[in-house]
């Protein structure tokens, strides 16, 4: 198997040399690396397993009891090692890859407060259900829970947020145990794939010596007493134990007839698509759309927002209209089918409060209970992309002359049309720049094929509002399992280098708050060290923005230092050391100017568009005003 693409020795990036012997082809051997001693027979098996499991990225830390690990992983050719000096943003870094490829990614650290540093992004893993295979070095067991130096408990260190925990065999080479660690390295990448996909952890227990020591101090089995496939592995580069990837399983046939039945009788019923990244699930669900008639209100995170929809039934700015009173009285729904998680959207959390009796079905693939409201009337635990391909041809298309279907799907249009064109509008009279209109802005700057990955706070939320791609395929991540602002910047690189292995050209941005950045910095260096293009866009209000939203707002004493949180930071000089171009811009011609240099450019480029809390604030609430007013001009007779 050639190196993947983007590998380090194909870029001409310096890979560790370990010394070891390669066997044909360039493959290390097992057999020879079982010349160093056991622990490295039992390492490079579990390596090549990794390999032959479908893991062919590893991001590494720097460590001294890792060390068998990260040399093995190194020597494997068919595993490209992304090195990383933080633990938090490797952690990171691993998760905007494995999220992006749809595939594992491992990481590696040394034991210690190092695994500690992993935690924040394998909460995030698990809660987005993205594969990670983590894997911590780890103290013998006989100098644990004694006082030796850079020891803690690492057993069960990450608590429910991982599929599965193995405190694994200290390494032996023995056929049994090759079998063992070799049975391990299969179960582990498999069960981090499986559907719900997520973390996975083993932790690695070595002695000393870690490095690799003489043949004549640690004496191996002779060739005749060794298995040939416990120490080798199978023929043809197969895997020790084939795995199966479990699916979920359809709705049946009279319970999906059922629900078919319900939507085509209930004329003014609404589709809600959380953020869910899979584009498969677009077709199905347009087809399902035109078939009953319903709007779609899309999540910013959902490909929905970017797919082609020449009926316009998929609405975008929802969040923006549903603060209008007089648009929520005449919106009562019948009936709601949602898919996936529940949407950014504070608005849409408060129309469907008030509409609690409106029978509401949630559709996850994934067996979660992803239902924060308490307000659903059925949760259905199935493959989404089957039970709406189903559902799509089980009637007949809805009978768009029906005035109550037909007024019901032009109100939401209307109202679509009249908000954008509302806050359009008002945009641009603004003196100061919007942090709103970054999104605006980049809706039509963005090529078709780029990846915009959105920072938590206020980025994600104006990107929900005043994002509108113009029906070109654009790939729209976040981290919104655990919604924190930390290791932003790291999973946004991690999605940049995903991008490389896939063969995508398109740009990748990153939309984020200086709060959120500040925390992340070093995960730039992850660009520096791996050749990696990204564009920042950086909203700086100087402080957390989004509690000027907020009711601590009201209480003006202790604001700024509690909550406003100001720093004052220069980041210039931050990404100039890290080799990155920064540039603060003034104006809007100066944004898109310059955005287009970072297209046009490789590396790190920032875009730094400084604002100010108070008139963010006031800016919002007139964009408000102005939607509100647009709204109350639509005809009354185009209520349902």
């Amino acid at each position: 198997m050639q190196n993947p693409p983007g590998h380090a020795e194909c870029r001409g990036i310096p890979v560790p040399q370990t010394g070891f012997p390669r066997g044909r082809a360039g493959k290390a051997s097992t057999s020879e690396f079982a010349a160093a001693n056991a622990t490295y027979a039992y390492v490079s098996a579990f390596v090549d397993e990794l390999q032959r499991a479908g893991v062919h990225h590893v991001v590494i830390c720097p460590g001294s009891r890792s060390t068998p690990l990260a040399m093995c992983l190194a020597a494997q050719p068919d595993i490209r090692a992304w090195m990383h000096v933080d633990e938090r943003s490797a952690a990171f870094f691993g998760l905007g890859m494995a999220k992006r490829l749809g595939q594992p990614v491992a990481l590696l650290c040394t034991s210690g407060t190092a695994a500690a540093n992993f935690l924040p992004a394998i909460i995030e893993a698990h809660l987005t259900h993205v594969p990670l295979l983590v894997l911590t070095a780890d103290r013998p067991h006989e100098l644990r829970d004694c006082g030796a130096p850079q020891a803690i408990d690492q057993n069960r260190l990450y608590g429910t947020y991982v599929k599965w925990f193995v405190d694994v065999a200290l390494p032996e080479a023995s056929n049994a145990a090759l079998r063992y660690i070799r049975t391990i390295a299969n179960r582990a990448a498999a069960l981090s794939r499986a559907v719900p996909a997520g973390p996975v952890h083993l932790n690695l227990p070595f002695r000393e010596p870690l490095t690799p020591a003489p043949l004549a101090d640690q004496p191996l089995p002779p060739l005749a007493q060794r298995d040939a496939i416990a120490w080798e592995g199978r023929p043809d580069n197969a895997p020790y134990v084939s795995v199966l990837e479990a699916r979920p399983a359809s709705l049946s046939v009279p319970n999906a007839a059922r629900l078919a039945t319900l939507m085509h009788t209930t004329p003014r019923g609404l589709i809600i698509v959380g953020p869910y990244d899979n584009p498969e699930l677009v077709e199905p669900l347009m087809r399902l759309t035109q078939s009953f008639g319903y709007p779609i209100l899309a999540d910013a995170l959902s490909p929905l927002r970017s797919c082609e929809d020449p009926h316009g039934c998929v609405i975008s700015s929802y969040d923006a209209f549903l603060r209008s009173e007089a648009f929520v009285e005449r919106a009562e729904p019948q009936f709601i089918l949602r898919f996936g998680a529940m949407p950014t959207s504070k608005p849409l959390l408060l129309y469907l409060q008030r509409y609690a009796s409106c029978p509401q079905v949630v559709v996850d693939g994934n067996g979660d209970w992803n239902e924060p409201t308490q307000l659903a009337s059925e949760m259905i635990h199935a493959d989404p992309v089957t039970l709406c391909r189903y559902l799509a041809t089980a009637v007949t298309k809805v009978d768009e002359s029906a005035p109550d279907g037909a007024q019901w799907l032009m109100l939401w249009r209307d109202a679509e049309r009249a908000t954008r064109r509302a806050l359009l509008d008002t945009m641009q009279d603004f003196e100061q720049l919007f942090e709103g209109r970054v999104f605006s802005e980049l809706a039509e700057l963005l090529p078709a094929g780029a990846t915009l990955y959105a920072g938590n706070s206020m980025p994600v939320r104006d990107m929900d509002t005043f994002f509108w791609p113009r029906q070109k395929r654009l790939r729209c991540l976040g981290n919104r399992g655990a919604n924190g602002i930390d290791g932003v910047v790291s999973s946004a690189l991690g999605a940049s280098a995903a991008n490389v292995m896939l063969g995508d050209d398109g740009p990748t941005v990153l939309v984020i708050g200086d709060l959120s950045f500040f925390h992340d910095l070093n995960g730039l260096l992850a660009a520096r060290l791996h050749r990696l293009n990204l564009i920042v866009v950086l909203v700086n209000n100087d402080g957390g923005g989004i509690f000027s939203f907020l009711p601590q707002s009201a209480y003006p004493e202790h604001f700024e230092q509690l909550f406003g949180t100001p720093t004052g930071l220069d980041f210039r000089h931050a990404v100039e050391m890290y080799g990155g171009a920064f540039r603060r811009i003034t104006n809007w011609e100066e944004f898109r100017a310059t955005f287009r240099h970072g297209m046009d450019g490789g590396g790190v480029h920032v875009i730094e568009v400084p604002t100010e809390r108070e008139s963010n604030v006031s800016m919002h609430r007139r964009l408000w005003q102005a939607v509100d007013a647009a709204l109350r001009k639509l005809p009354a007779e185009e209520a349902p």
